[in-house]
């Protein structure tokens, strides 16, 4: 007889039940998005139920996010997606595919060779302890070298971009956001670098400007260009033309009586316009509206005014600008202005823009983006943002490692020595950690058309056969060299993917029990 313990909303899956529960549902997550990878992967057209939004994009971590998943294994892994996002920004795919890959092979030792969980995470251990050895073993450092660092950081890139929308521009692109990268001058604070996406055009006509672009124009009647600009950036109200106390009323018994209320407001503005105007500056940016009266004001002292500055726009343009965001103007001393050499209106597309040239924050600079539908807009920033990310990440780990499926072979070789070295069933969980490994690039191989089991055997025998630069070139369907096909890849990104991973994998192999409990309603009685 079985005893009720739960309560009657309350389901429970146990042992072999609970395990598989996982199981599966981390399993369909990795089929969800592993034809997403690599140059040859393909998109995922997210449809909104509730609404006409629609997404289509390549990257992992956005597909994973975009998705009500209800399985709580698959939710695991869109965890480590977003991680290795926040982290890297790249390889969001690669990291739950290897999970994936990871369950799948636990899953046959415990159905088919009876092993316990416990062994197989001992085992895994063991062998992601060898792959980030070997990892780490094969890394290239050119951070000494200039040229070569730079030629390191385009071809990393290339290498990002070549499974995303932009990989038909990837050249241009790879240019541009290595550019980008090196004038942060190490830093990794992306903030400095403002994509705006203007449709209209075409991919390849998006450029980097460097400076900082605002979507405003200057006010009515003032110069439409400014040197040696000293910046005031605000966030204060200028439209009090109106008494702005919600629910008060007035009552006035003759017309003069409500000119004097307006007079006093003038007033208040116009000493609020003077004290502005005591900073000594030739450019005012407000977060907030300024109306035609203050406007006027700020003109007749010679100084140009922006309204309405969106909040990133003004945070940005201050951290650009070397000033800070004041809503105070009594003690002008205390205050740190933004300074550039000049500001003018300039036109892109069917737009005016306001462009800062030669910033304080020299790293300062803008992509403008081109295309011809707001999804592509979308998903090329998307792309350009993973770009932008790993090269950031690169500027402080300078290490690489060979891409094409190059670098996982060489772990899968190195973890199969390892089992070697291991006795009992354990060794069964590290052979099958290489065989996980490997998967990475047989499912290069097959979203490019290729018979995989073939190039990845030739793949694995020359890898093996110690030619280590050897990796899948996807576009002529053979093995390659992948240092001359500048195929490079970050080093902490895969680092990253191999201990994420197996981490996760861990996480769900020790699960034996699922209890799902529906959240209390007001007349379930608390216990």
């Amino acid at each position: 007889m079985s005893v009720q313990i739960f309560g009657d909303q309350v389901t429970e899956e146990r042992a072999e039940n609970a395990r598989m529960s996982a199981f599966v549902g981390a399993i369909a997550v990795g089929d969800l998005v592993k034809t997403t990878l690599g140059p040859k992967g393909m998109d995922k057209l997210l449809q909104s139920a509730s609404s006409d939004r629609s997404l289509v994009t390549n990257d992992g971590a956005t597909i994973l996010k975009s998705i009500p998943l209800d399985n709580p294994a698959a939710k695991v892994l869109v965890n480590i997606s977003k991680v290795q996002d926040d982290e890297v920004g790249d390889g969001t795919t690669s990291v739950t595919v290897l999970s994936a890959e990871l369950l799948r092979e636990a899953e046959k030792l415990i159905e088919q060779s009876k092993i316990h969980p416990q062994t197989i995470i001992e085992g895994y251990r063991i062998a992601s302890h060898a792959a980030l050895k070997a990892l780490e073993s094969v890394a290239v450092d050119n951070k000494d070298d200039k040229v070569k660092f730079r030629n390191d950081l385009i071809h990393i890139a290339k290498t990002t971009l070549s499974s995303k929308i932009l990989s038909q521009d990837k050249e241009q692109f790879a240019e541009l956001a290595t550019n980008a990268i090196l004038r942060l001058n190490g830093s990794t604070n992306l903030d400095h670098i403002q994509v705006i996406k203007i449709i209209g055009g075409k991919l390849s006509d998006s450029f980097l400007d460097e400076g900082f672009i605002l979507e405003k124009k200057f006010g009515n009647n003032q110069p439409k260009k400014i040197e040696n600009a000293k910046i005031l950036i605000a966030n204060t109200t200028l439209d009090t033309d109106k008494v702005k106390i919600f629910g008060t009323k007035f009552k006035v018994d003759s017309t003069s009586k409500l000119a004097q209320l307006e007079k006093a407001e003038r007033e208040k503005m116009k000493a609020k316009i003077e004290k502005i105007s005591k900073y000594n500056i030739n450019v005012f940016i407000n977060r907030q509206l300024i109306y035609d009266y203050p406007e006027q004001l700020l003109t007749d002292h010679g100084i140009n005014s922006i309204e309405h500055a969106d909040f990133e726009g003004v945070e940005r343009l201050a951290l650009a600008t070397g000033g800070e965001v004041v809503s105070t103007f009594d003690n002008p001393e205390n205050c740190k202005l933004g300074e550039c050499e000049s500001i003018e209106e300039v036109m892109i597309g069917e737009s005016t823009y306001t462009k800062f040239n030669g910033c304080k924050a020299g790293a300062a600079c803008t992509i403008i983006l081109r295309g011809a539908t707001d999804q592509l807009l979308d998903e090329a920033e998307r792309s350009l943002h993973d770009a932008l990310s790993v090269l950031s990440q690169t500027t402080k780990e300078t290490r690489t490692v060979l891409g094409g499926g190059c670098a996982e072979m060489l772990m899968s070789k190195a973890v199969d020595t390892a089992a070697q070295n291991v006795d009992g069933k354990k060794s069964l969980a590290v052979e099958s950690f290489a065989r996980a490994l490997r998967q990475l690039p047989t499912i290069l191989a097959d979203n490019a058309g290729y018979d995989s089991s073939e190039l990845v055997s030739k793949l694995r025998s020359s890898i093996y056969n110690g030619i280590s630069t050897a990796g899948l070139d996807l576009n002529q369907g053979i093995i390659g060299d992948m240092s001359e096909l500048g195929i490079i890849e970050s080093y902490k990104l895969k680092r990253a993917v191999v201990s994420s991973a197996s981490e996760a994998a861990e996480v769900l192999l020790r699960v034996d029990n699922i209890i799902r409990a529906k959240p209390r309603t007001a007349n379930r009685q608390q216990m």
